[in-house]
């Protein structure tokens, strides 16, 4: 019987230039070696001149389609997050639609900044479920952070790549599938992550190219000590409204946000059983695209098992935190 919805294949991009940390270095005002130290990251993907966050997002895309075998005229809903657009409108996803040919699908963005793949996923989820007829979605997350950083901020500009991952979402038999998510906001902290400029409360000006109102900013320490608050205790609550075990999870695949900040998760963590699946040395933190993006790995490389239960775990701008479980 086929009456879940879960996974049916999965698909990722990353730009062909990679940058060193020897290269992002001396314009933060840093070397190498303490960059590595301070987040784990060695290297970080950046898009090429001519690509854009669709770009990305529809070449992650058509791998999972093909990883599903699927035609892109199947797919009723694609949903893209990304805090990075092509353009403030039309939405990223319509752009994806046209360029995968997908003419039947719904299209639309999410911006929940580095947790918005997990909720795009748990909002497709419900979609299909609501639908009598069932369907076939593409979530997608999609970063382009190198147009946004300034360079000389350490806090930011040596964390971030660019990329893409995405998931074809369908019918799965019953006990598979996506079968659990947790989302959360936490609006009294929005200050701690953000672009200021280029929105309706401060238009984009003269003024506000000059005085870098346009680049990524970040309170790093703070955002350490939200992920260190929220995200171990609301692991714990979704086990036991769930009725999962701790030693039942067998896999946690994380936004990619720092590496020496997921080793302190891991820590925090009672999952005595869970291989946490990390990229962040090789591709460092690619905003929305950092956890599909570690999922397809994780798949092509063969390490997840049927039958495995997989936590999505995500934090991001807002804030806010996306947990979800799945069955492989």
């Amino acid at each position: 019987m086929t009456d879940a919805i879960g996974v049916l294949g999965t698909g990722s991009y990353l730009p062909s230039r990679i940058v060193s940390n020897e290269e992002v270095a001396g314009p933060a005002g840093v070397d190498a070696a303490w960059i590595e130290r301070k987040t784990g990251i060695r290297s970080r993907h950046r898009a090429a001149a001519h690509e854009a966050t669709s770009d990305l997002a529809a070449a992650a895309a058509a791998q999972a389609l093909a990883a599903a075998d699927v035609d892109a005229c199947e797919v009723s809903l694609i949903v893209v997050a990304t805090s990075t657009p092509d353009h403030p409108q039309p939405a990223t996803a319509s752009l994806v639609q046209n360029l995968l040919g997908a003419d039947l699908a719904a299209a639309v963005d999410v911006n929940a900044v580095c947790s918005g793949f997990v909720y795009a996923l748990a909002m497709a989820h419900g979609q299909l479920a609501a639908q009598r007829r069932g369907g076939l979605a593409l979530v997608i997350g999609a970063d382009v952070y190198s147009r946004i950083l300034d360079p000389s901020d350490r806090g930011t500009a040596i964390l971030f790549g660019d990329g893409a991952g995405a998931v074809v979402l369908g019918p799965v038999p019953r006990g598979r599938g996506l079968y659990a998510s947790q989302l959360r906001g936490y609006g009294r902290d929005h200050d701690l992550i953000g672009v200021a400029a280029g929105g309706a409360r401060l238009p984009a000006s003269e003024r506000t190219v000059r005085e870098g109102g346009h680049h990524f900013r970040m309170k790093g320490r703070a955002v350490r000590e939200f992920v260190s608050a929220h995200v171990p205790k609301l692991v714990d609550q979704l086990l036991v409204e769930h009725d999962v075990p701790c030693d039942e999870v067998r896999h946690m695949v994380p936004h990619q946000a720092n590496g020496v900040m997921l080793a302190e998760l891991c820590d925090e963590l009672a999952l005595p059983r869970m291989t946490a699946h990390i990229n962040v040395d090789r591709v460092a933190n690619t905003g929305a695209a950092s956890v599909p993006i570690a999922l397809d790995e994780a798949e092509r490389a063969g390490r997840l098992a049927e039958g495995d239960t997989v936590l999505l775990a995500a934090f991001g701008g807002g804030m806010n935190s996306a947990l979800a479980l799945l069955e492989r």
